[in-house]
């Protein structure tokens, strides 16, 4: 004591506990502000890593998966620390010691260490997901215009639908195909979390497909009408005139048998016949046709037409093979120069060719010529041989046959150097 005063001999010592106190308290600040970025980061990286494993299925994907999990164990642990530590140290108690403060200070300085170390392994992480995250992003922006795009669709598919049947078509095919995308539809409202991105922009353009295909058939239905009407009425005048072919056909084989040898038309003989029946099948055809266009089966009505259409061909090559064979044979009887001097064109050709650029030809190629040279001779020899009658029809066959062989020859010949080149 001095002058009856008291000397408060703690001054000193109180200004270096509350020094140590706010050092402590500016370590608790810090190390809470760390602890908040780190759990920032963490949320934030979440949200990236969820949306790499919603898109990406594959062992890249997964490996994401279970290197941020590793990585939440490891935020787990020193945000437990950095809890710990605060809990331990009371800084708002009165009396805190200067030691205390300090070791408190050390604490909560480790702990922000720790939690910042964390933060940074964390954005290291996150920045090896770019390409990842930037490929996974790319398709989840694709998720909502295709979803939007597929219901458009069945929208325009359903209003085409709605005017069709206004224009009196039944259109009911269209309708059952219409109403089975709507579990399709279900599922993409159901969402792509649910199915998983690529399924549901798969499904999306699926739908989009079917929904469009079907409003594109509806559209073209007044027109599948007309065009079916159209070809109704000409397949059924084309099988009249068949039938009137065909009676004319007789008047032509009577010609044969008169003037050429059995060889040359018994293969004719029942050309009337198969004319009038493809007539008569292709009109009963028709009047199937015609019941399945009343009753808007369209496809049915397609294909029955169609046969009609190859019934008729038929029909009208049989009716056309006689007049032919009868011109043929009539021009050869007066003289087969000109059928002998094609063919020998066509070997004469053939043979420069082969020879082009080589001293002696390729036997491949020699060898089917010089046999085709041999039946030339034999036919023309044939036919100059035959007396009254001879065998024309023959004659012409082989030569046409001969011409095939060469033209083959000539196709090997010029597809080899075409291809040695």
């Amino acid at each position: 004591m001095s002058g009856g005063g008291v000397t408060r001999r703690w001054g000193f010592g109180g200004g270096r506990a509350q020094q140590a106190r706010a050092e402590a308290q500016a370590a608790k600040d810090a190390a809470a502000a760390a602890f908040y970025e780190l759990d920032t980061a963490q949320r934030e990286l979440s949200i990236s890593v969820e949306t790499i494993t919603a898109v990406d299925g594959s062992p890249a994907g997964r490996r994401v998966a279970e290197e941020f999990a590793e990585f939440g164990r490891r935020v787990d642990e020193v945000s437990h620390a950095y809890i710990s530590a605060v809990d331990r140290h009371d800084l708002d108690r009165e009396g805190l010691e200067p030691g205390a403060a300090q070791q408190a200070r050390r604490d909560l300085e480790g702990v922000r260490g720790e939690l910042e170390r964390a933060k940074g392994e964390l954005e290291r992480f996150g920045r090896g997901l770019a390409p990842l995250l930037e490929r996974a992003e790319s398709q989840l922006a694709q998720v909502a215009p295709a979803v939007e795009r597929a219901r458009q669709a069945l929208l325009a598919a359903t209003r085409e639908l709605d005017a069709a049947r206004e224009a009196g078509f039944g259109a009911d095919e269209f309708a059952a195909r219409l109403a089975g995308l709507g579990p399709e539809l279900t599922k993409l409202n159901e969402g792509a979390g649910r199915h998983g991105v690529a399924e549901t922009i798969r499904r999306a353009e699926d739908v989009q497909r079917r929904a469009g295909a079907v409003r594109e058939e509806v559209r073209r239905l007044p027109e599948r009408a007309a065009e079916i009407d159209r070809r109704l009425a000409s397949l059924r005048t084309r099988a009249e005139a068949l039938a009137t072919r065909a009676d004319g056909v007789e008047p032509v084989l009577s010609e044969l048998r008169r003037r050429f040898s059995a060889a040359c038309w018994e293969d004719l003989q029942r050309v009337p016949e198969r004319a009038r029946d493809a007539a008569g099948q292709a009109r009963h055809k028709l009047t199937e046709a015609e019941a399945a266009r009343r009753e808007q089966r369209w496809a049915d009505a397609t294909v029955l037409l169609g046969t009609v259409r190859a019934l008729l061909n038929s029909g009208d090559s049989a009716v056309a093979a006689a007049s032919e064979r009868l011109d043929r044979l009539t021009e050869v009887a007066f003289s087969h120069e000109r059928e002998t001097e094609r063919a020998r064109f066509a070997l004469r050709d053939a043979q420069r060719l082969a020879m082009a650029g080589r001293s002696t030809p390729d036997p491949r190629h020699a060898r089917p010529l010089d046999d085709a040279v041999e039946r030339l001779d034999r036919a023309v020899g044939a036919l100059e041989g035959g007396g009254r009658h001879p065998d024309y029809w023959h004659f012409l066959t082989e030569l046409d046959a001969i011409r095939e062989t060469v033209a083959a020859v000539v196709r090997d010949i010029r597809e080899s150097r075409g291809g040695a080149g």
